[in-house]
């Protein structure tokens, strides 16, 4: 397993000063990246956060493989319920391994389906129902708290969807993952006997792909979780190193670190040079603005830090965004995410038209296409003083997969340190949700009702 991180064109010699890191600002900060390490791996070993553990859970993987054993050929679809971290980890591994939609091919038994419900438009939910069977569905709901109201809203449908197909068999299609004692999931998965996985309570949604949340999806499609799990558990050894050689996650956080404060780059584009990696780019994308979007610091001062991470997909947003990026405000970092060894080549006929647009592309591959439209990007970005790194994974398999997404988040919380921020909680997106109850009736949240009254006050 290798993936590397190329910080050359973060620098200033090739992006000028005035946007690049000089070797004397990188040299200064090592120390203050190992007191974030250091820092980072204190709060971990108080046990305050969790998601390092998850790859070593061999106990866990054994009982969700026995699961998967235990349901395989009496499904060709698995729909899962949930939001934010509990689906976009679940999109990120079917897509990276099994392929983006709709490449994946006819779905069956032997071969089947994900279908992720994570969003409460009515005509979405509506044509996912119409594009499945209930006799041959498998129901995965997710919701660490237990009481989310778009996946309980989204469950309650699919639960009736269920009822009126297979009645009292039902509960036999449900596999419920949420908290272990608390949350009103968990009341009605032991009280209606679902099949049913915990969240550790010190890991948070946005960091639980390699939790039951991402794992019994992905063992359900047919992904192998150990392989994916061996690799994640590698990363996560590099990842206590204080070589920032061996360190890359520390390494990515001290030169993004660096780029953001010093070089005033507000907002990172993740750019995967592969389809493959696309779901990924939009786990991250979470991943990076709950957990690095704050208002104040841990001193409980007001701060407002955070960096804006858009997903753009190469060769794809070349033409969609790159005139922005190559000529807009130069307030961006560029991610690049490549793979070494694409499982295919796919040769260029030599079609001899006569035509220099077609002819000089005869005889030549797709990869070595897409690895020069990356390497252009990445050099006219450079030449524009934009500046831009690369992430390099030897292939797209599961070991290299699970090792990418624990290289990101160890990365995530060592920014965090680096901010002097809590990256692992949420405030800005609880207001939302008490809105939410209040709108909808929930009992308990009057008093969000009446502030949601005084807003529309406003309004009027």
């Amino acid at each position: 397993m290798s993936i590397s991180f190329d910080p050359r064109n973060l620098l200033a010699t090739m992006v000028g000063e005035e946007h690049g890191l000089t070797a004397a600002e990188i040299e200064d900060n090592q120390p203050t990246a190992l007191a974030a390490l250091a820092s980072f791996r204190q709060l971990w070993q108080q046990g305050l956060y969790g998601f390092p553990d998850l790859p070593a859970n061999q106990k866990l993987i054994r009982e969700i493989d026995a699961m998967a054993r235990k349901f395989a050929g009496s499904y060709d679809t698995v729909c899962v319920v949930g939001i934010g971290g509990s689906a976009l980890g679940c999109w990120a591994l079917d897509c990276a391994l099994r392929g983006p939609h709709p490449v994946q091919g006819q779905h069956s038994a032997k071969h089947p389906r994900v279908v992720i419900l994570d969003n409460v438009d009515p005509d979405f939910i509506e044509h996912a129902l119409d594009s499945m069977s209930p006799k041959k569905t498998l129901v995965v709901v997710i919701a660490k708290s237990g009481s989310t109201a778009e996946t309980m809203s989204s469950f309650l449908v699919v639960r009736q969807w269920l009822l009126d197909a297979l009645g009292k068999k039902a509960a036999a299609r449900i596999i419920a993952i949420t908290s272990e004692g608390r949350g009103d999931l968990k009341v009605l998965a032991s009280r209606e006997s679902y099949t049913t996985f915990h969240i550790p309570e010190n890991v948070g949604g946005r960091f639980s792909v390699l939790s039951a949340v991402g794992l019994v999806p992905a063992a359900l499609a047919g992904i192998n979780i150990k392989k994916l799990c061996r690799g994640a558990a590698a990363m996560t050894e590099a990842c206590w190193s204080d070589d920032l050689d061996t360190n890359i996650a520390l390494s990515a956080a001290l030169h993004h670190w660096l780029i953001w404060t010093r070089k005033h780059k507000s907002i990172q584009v993740a750019f995967p040079y592969s389809n493959f990696l696309w779901g990924a780019a939009f786990w991250f994308r979470q991943l990076w603005a709950e957990s690095l979007g704050k208002a104040r610091d841990r001193s409980g001062a007001t701060v407002h830090v955070g960096q804006t991470p858009v997903a753009a997909l190469g060769t794809t947003d070349q033409h969609s965004q790159v005139q922005l990026y190559m000529e807009g405000p130069n307030d961006k970092v560029f991610s690049f995410w490549t793979v070494n060894k694409p499982s295919h080549t796919v040769k260029i006929p030599k079609a001899r038209l006569g035509l220099d647009g077609f002819d000089y592309l005869g005889g030549q591959t797709m990869s070595k296409l897409l690895d020069a439209e990356r390497r252009a990007t990445e050099a006219a970005l450079a030449s524009s003083s934009r500046p831009n790194c690369t992430f390099t994974l030897d292939r797209v398999d599961e070991e290299h997969l699970g090792a990418f997404l624990q290289m990101m988040e160890f990365e995530t919380a060592f920014l965090g340190e680096l901010l002097n921020i809590n990256a692992f909680d949420q405030e800005g997106v609880e207001l939302g949700k008490k809105f939410t109850y209040a709108l909808m009736g929930r009992a308990g949240w009057d008093e969000f009702k009446e502030r949601f009254d005084d807003y529309e006050k406003k309004r009027a």
